[in-house]
């Protein structure tokens, strides 16, 4: 069992989500080639968290501008989704975030 409470759990999870989320896309999208409406579902049912089309495509944008995401289109039922993958650059960023994150914490 847990010594925190489920207050304590949420509040830091919100606490990561609002300065992480970059990295927590990153790695939603290493896992697994995505769209905006996956990545926004996968991130509430793992973790419960809500993230808003104003926040992620924002986000998402930025993420391939600095060349650490890259999307192409693909027509599915009649509609096109922009399906986002890492690039290299953004594979090494999450390990470098890794290492860093790990010697922090002293891991």
């Amino acid at each position: 069992m847990s010594r925190y409470s489920e207050a304590a759990k949420k509040a830091i999870v919100q606490h990561m989500f609002r300065f992480h989320l970059d990295l927590i896309i990153l790695r939603i999208i290493q896992e697994e080639e995505a769209w905006g409406y996956k990545i926004m579902r996968k991130i509430r049912e793992d973790h419960g968290v809500v993230i808003r089309h104003s926040s992620l495509y924002p986000l998402l944008n930025d993420l391939e501008r600095d060349g650490l995401l890259r999307s192409r289109k693909l027509k599915k039922y009649g509609r096109i989704r922009r399906i986002y993958s890492t690039t290299s650059k953004g594979e090494v960023h999450i390990e470098a975030y890794r290492h860093i994150f790990n010697d922090l914490l002293g891991s």
